[in-house]
């Protein structure tokens, strides 16, 4: 079954602009997979300690015919690949930060993955992103993105790239 799903990138360090652009291709190539579209290149602050380099975030539109944690296998795999380390610091700088943030319409609660994504409603750079790919997006218990967007400020949050 082909499932539209959303993924979050994110990256703050070792030239994070190339991490995000080179992620996009790696998405590009997933098994059983296909890259839709993406959004702009943003740049975010920094969740969590406030001693980083800002982010450089954006989001992307699959259809893909794998299962929800096959996937997210998958994006470990590239996050790995980009030199990704993960460490106990929950929000602490990376070289690439890959989320599923959407899976069709379902709610996933397991101690692998959470979709919809932690957090998705309050995180500026993740729905100005979302709301680039699709304006009528729904978020499943939470509604359109369209109707979200609006209670979550900039913050900052920089379009870089188009």
């Amino acid at each position: 079954m082909l499932t539209q799903c959303y993924i979050g990138l994110g990256s703050n360090l070792d030239n994070p602009y190339r991490h995000v652009l080179d992620a996009l291709k790696d998405l590009d190539s997933l098994p059983a997979s296909e890259l839709i579209s993406f959004s702009s290149l943003y740049c975010s602050r920094p969740m969590g300690p406030p001693d980083q380099p800002p982010y450089v975030n954006a989001a992307a539109q699959l259809d893909t015919r794998l299962a929800a944690s096959d996937l997210l296998d998958e994006l470990q795999s590239i996050e790995l690949a980009h030199g990704r380390e993960r460490k106990e610091e929950q929000w602490g700088p990376r070289t690439l930060d890959l989320d599923i943030l959407l899976f069709g319409h379902q709610t996933i609660n397991n101690p692998r993955l959470t979709v919809p994504h932690r957090g998705i409603s309050k995180r500026e750079f993740v729905l100005y992103p979302l709301h680039e790919l699709d304006k009528n997006l729904m978020i499943p218990n939470l509604g359109c993105i369209y109707r979200i967007k609006p209670r979550c400020y900039r913050n900052g949050l920089i379009q870089i790239k188009h």
